[in-house]
């Protein structure tokens, strides 16, 4: 009997040091809801940052990532609501790559799935040595940026008997000339109050570049008089053609699809004819984005459309009459509209407004 007493009693104190045992942790919060505004996130090939807002019916909540390409910092975390920073590196392989953030609350749990884009095979189509030295690719903003972007503002018939006024950003009635939308620069030639207004603009005016590898993506503009066209002036202008003009593309609207490429120097030169130029057909020139591009060192200039050979010529030696091609040059996209050269055959303003869109500029250099 005094054992069957003696086992009771250590039975029940036991349970009695259980219970004082169990006052000391803190209770588990069941049933936690966890809210997000964002469920999936889905990460082009060159990487983002990310927002996501959090609400939980817990008392605090956290975020983590296993994925080394992915990073998260949070905000607020004491409380039941506040913000968690993802940014998603670039991805440098040919193959699309999977993750996850998962946000915690208490015994809750919520995995937002990432997904990023597999980087293009071949990024750019720069020589081997040379290295991307300076790019717009248009994907910020609303407008060109300052700081690489100016703006000709200029009266009709300043030159080449060309009919179109050179603005800056927007007409007189706020119509945009130039504007960056989707990813593109966008220069538009348009009519107004029986005026014709379009958009000329330099990169790096005061700067340039001396030789390289430079090439923009371009769809080109609809209707005849319209003359897009892709150049290079030399930064120290004093005088034309002696300090030389780069001509990479130029097209005009009634031949269509028919881009050429030229130089200009005082040994050649349109005006009389001996200019150094090449045409070809560069077919649905108009209906889709082609590459132009130039090679630019001391001894050679060579263009190209779609990576082939449009335009070469060599430094013969000759001097600066022929090759005033050694100094530096700023890159240059207008669309005209009319002139000597555009308006060679009329003008169809019923082909207004018309727009020449570019998708990037890269310039590259050894």
């Amino acid at each position: 009997m005094k054992q069957m007493i003696l086992f009771a009693f250590m039975m029940t104190c036991g349970m009695m040091l259980a219970s004082c045992d169990g006052d000391n942790d803190s209770p588990v919060e069941d049933n936690i809801i966890i809210t997000t505004d964002v469920k999936t996130i889905s990460v082009p090939a060159d990487g983002g940052e990310y927002t996501i807002n959090v609400t939980t019916t817990g008392k605090e909540w956290g975020a983590y990532t296993n994925d080394a390409f992915i990073k998260v910092a949070t905000q607020n975390t004491i409380g039941k609501s506040g913000k968690v920073t993802v940014k998603v590196e670039a991805n440098p392989e040919t193959n699309a790559r999977q993750g996850s953030v998962i946000i915690e609350s208490g015994t809750a749990r919520n995995m937002i799935p990432v997904s990023q884009e597999a980087a293009a095979t071949s990024a750019y189509n720069a020589p081997e040595g040379y290295h991307l030295v300076w790019s717009d690719e248009f994907n910020e903003g609303s407008e060109l940026n300052a700081d690489n972007w100016t703006h000709e503002v200029k009266n009709s018939g300043w030159v080449n008997n060309e009919l179109q006024n050179y603005v800056n950003h927007k007409t007189p009635e706020g119509a945009l000339v130039t504007e960056v939308r989707d990813g593109k620069l966008r220069i538009t030639a348009r009519k107004e109050n029986g005026k014709i207004y379009s958009g000329r603009v330099y990169a790096k005016q005061s700067e340039g570049w001396q030789y390289g590898y430079i090439e923009a993506s371009i769809k080109l503009p609809k209707g005849k008089g319209t003359w897009p066209a892709f150049w290079m002036m030399p930064v120290n202008f004093h005088s034309w053609p002696g300090d030389g003009e780069i001509d990479i593309m130029e097209e005009v609207g009634y031949h269509p699809n028919y881009v050429s490429s030229s130089l200009h120097a005082n040994a050649h030169v349109h005006t009389n004819g001996t200019q150094v130029t090449h045409e070809m057909l560069c077919e649905g020139a108009e209906d889709d984005f082609h590459t132009y591009a130039i090679l630019w060192t001391a001894k050679n200039i060579t263009t190209y459309v779609d990576g082939k050979v449009q335009l070469s010529y060599d430094n013969k030696g000759k001097g600066r009459d022929d090759w005033p091609y050694d100094d530096p040059f700023y890159v240059i996209f207008n669309l005209a509209w009319g002139g000597d050269w555009g308006g060679a055959q009329g003008v169809d303003e019923n082909a207004l407004p018309a727009t020449m869109e570019v998708d990037y500029v890269r310039v590259f250099q050894k």
